[in-house]
């Protein structure tokens, strides 16, 4: 499961990537490459055709005749131009270059101990095959040191990005992900969109549907006889308002009455709140709990014994993560995310970007979890 450090209590407000005076000069050149490759690879450009002169490209873009340069000489290190003594600068042969270039694709996650580990592990089965090099930075869900490892990756010359941005705890989502966008090179989003934003969502995404997958969780109690179903909830992360969601839903679409749900932060969830919990589970009549995530749920296993309540027997309980729900207690059923295949499909979505640039549509994929069936969830108790 995403874990969200309960330090975090400032929000920010989508402020622009911090820049000194000479990152500004960096990002000014690299921008320019960017948007020539881009030129280049859908086209615009063709093989042996002949750029504008320094002095031309740098009145048409409002730009030095030295940010221009160095643009130039970036591509031509990259192989995509080659200058002529004399003659100017000209495209090369793409068919060709394709062989032999090597991309360098930036990567950003919050953490790197839970969750995404097997994100990253399809991310580099995708790019190793394509020949492409990674290069990891990590936020550790800090806004600031989030934006200060984007500008790094950029500066270090990388030609996309796999980002898993601050989008559910900033004052303007929108805002922070229209920055995202403008960047100089291609970016994707890894379990992150713009929420609820439906049509107005214009970025490009690879996601796990964690609505359905909650929604599928709701459907498997219900098939077993289940009426009284309740959620527990650790409220903080990106991942709690899907999963919400998509349980609200699968108990209108089954007819399903509203019970006890017992929401907290991650750091609230201990012993104490897991006994409140299920004695406010028992109180309602519950029989089956869906709970996000591993470590909450393993909690309620433990506080059912406390209040002589078997699992399953009982009270039947689902996970939301599979992080290390089969070694609780009772092997949990779980929504299991699929991780390692997010990482491939987010790999392939930015390396296809990056070959093709603004020729191909936007790109949101979301991937339906699994569920996976264990020992903690059985029949409902027979009411008699």
């Amino acid at each position: 499961m995403e874990d969200v450090p309960a330090r975090r209590a400032a929000r920010r407000e989508g402020a622009p990537v911090s820049q000194t005076p000479q990152s500004s000069r960096e990002l000014k050149f690299r921008r320019l490459a960017g948007e020539l490759r881009r030129s280049i690879n859908d086209g615009t450009w063709p093989p042996g055709s002949k750029m504008p002169t320094e002095a031309a490209m740098a009145a048409e873009m409002g730009l030095s005749i030295t940010t221009v340069r160095r643009a130039y000489e970036e591509l031509t290190g990259q192989g995509l131009v080659v200058r002529r003594q004399g003659s100017g600068t000209f495209v090369t042969d793409r068919v060709v270059l394709r062989g032999s270039r090597q991309w360098v694709v930036g990567v950003l996650v919050p953490d790197t101990a839970l969750y995404y580990p097997r994100v990253l592990q399809g991310m580099e089965q995708v790019l190793s095959e394509a020949q492409a090099r990674l290069v990891l930075a990590c936020s550790h869900y800090d806004p600031q040191a989030e934006d200060t490892a984007i500008e790094q990756l950029i500066e270090a010359g990388v030609h996309g990005l796999l980002l898993v941005p601050s989008l559910h705890d900033v004052n303007d989502p929108r805002a922070r992900a229209l920055q995202l966008q403008s960047l100089p090179v291609p970016v994707v989003l890894v379990e992150r969109r713009l929420a609820s934003a439906g049509a107005a969502d214009f970025t490009e995404h690879v996601c796990t549907d964690h609505e359905g997958g909650a929604w599928d969780a709701v459907r498997h109690l219900h098939g077993l006889g289940h009426r009284r179903i309740g959620l527990g909830l650790r409220t903080d992360g990106p991942t709690a308002a899907p999963i919400a969601s998509g349980y609200e839903r699968a108990l209108a679409d089954f007819g399903l009455p509203t019970v006890a749900r017992q929401e907290d932060v991650m750091d609230a969830w201990d012993a104490d709140r897991a006994d409140a919990a299920v004695a406010a589970f028992v109180e309602d009549g519950v029989t089956a709990v869906f709970c996000f995530g591993d470590r909450e749920a393993a909690l309620l296993l433990v506080a059912a014994r406390r209040a002589g309540r078997r699992v399953p027997e009982d009270l039947s309980v689902i996970a939301y993560d599979n992080e290390f729900a089969d070694v609780a207690e009772v092997p949990m059923t779980a929504v299991s995310p699929p991780k390692y295949r997010l990482g491939q499909m987010a790999g392939q979505s930015l390396l296809q970007r990056m070959e093709r640039g603004d020729s191909l549509p936007v790109h949101q994929l979301h991937l339906r979890p699994r569920l996976i069936v264990r020992r903690s969830t059985t029949r409902a108790p027979d009411p008699g």
